[in-house]
C-alpha cells in the first residue's frame, strides 16, 4: 500500500524535502490548474489544517510542511497520510478502507486492490477503487517501478509479517 499511494500521489518521494519543485515548475509552465502538492503537503492539510483552497491555508500549509520532515521519517509521513485520507464518502484511514471496500485488512490487500485504494485518491468521492481499472494497473506498475529503481527506498524497511501493520504492496 505504501508503494502504491507513493506511485499515485508523488512518485519522487524519497527525493524532495516536502516540496517537489520540479513537478511545480512544470504545471507552471504548462499553465495547468491542477496541484502539485506532495504527500507531505497533504499530510500537513488532512492533520493540521482544513480542507478547501485559500491563501491562508496554502501558507500555513508551506509552513508545516518542511517541519514534517525535519521531525518525522519519510515512512511516518506515508503511514499518518494513509491513516487520515479520506478514501470514499465517509471512509476515513486505510484500515477503514481495507474493510469495507475489500473485506480485509491492510495487511492482506493483494497489490492489485492496493492500487485500486490509491487510484481514489485525491477525489474519492468521485472515483471508485476498481482493481481492473486503466488507473490502478499504471499505480501498480508505478509502485513495481519505484521499488525497482530505488524510489521507495526512504519508507520502506523489512518488517517481519506478523508485526507489520500494513503491507508495502
Amino acid at each position: 500500500m505504501l508503494r502504491s499511494v507513493v506511485a499515485a500521489e508523488d512518485a519522487n518521494f524519497c527525493r524532495h524535502w516536502g516540496f517537489d519543485m520540479a513537478e511545480i515548475r512544470r504545471v507552471i509552465a504548462r499553465g495547468e490548474a491542477r496541484g502539485a502538492s506532495t504527500l507531505t503537503q497533504q499530510t500537513a492539510k488532512n492533520v493540521y489544517l482544513w480542507q478547501g483552497r485559500s491563501w491562508v491555508r496554502k501558507t500555513l500549509e508551506a509552513i508545516y510542511t518542511p517541519m514534517i520532515e525535519a521531525v518525522w521519517t519519510k515512512r511516518r509521513i506515508v503511514e499518518v497520510y494513509l491513516n487520515v485520507a479520506e478514501f470514499g464518502p465517509g471512509i476515513f484511514g486505510i484500515d477503514a478502507a481495507a474493510r469495507e471496500l475489500f473485506g480485509t485488512t491492510p495487511d492482506k490487500l493483494t497489490a492489485r486492490q492496493a492500487a485500486a485504494l490509491a487510484a481514489v485518491l485525491p477525489a474519492p468521492k468521485t472515483r471508485s477503487p476498481d482493481p481492473g481499472s486503466r488507473r490502478a494497473r499504471a499505480i501498480a506498475d508505478g509502485a513495481a517501478t519505484i521499488d525497482a529503481d530505488g524510489r521507495a527506498a526512504c519508507f520502506q524497511r523489512e518488517v517481519p509479517a506478523a508485526r507489520s501493520s500494513f503491507s508495502t504492496s
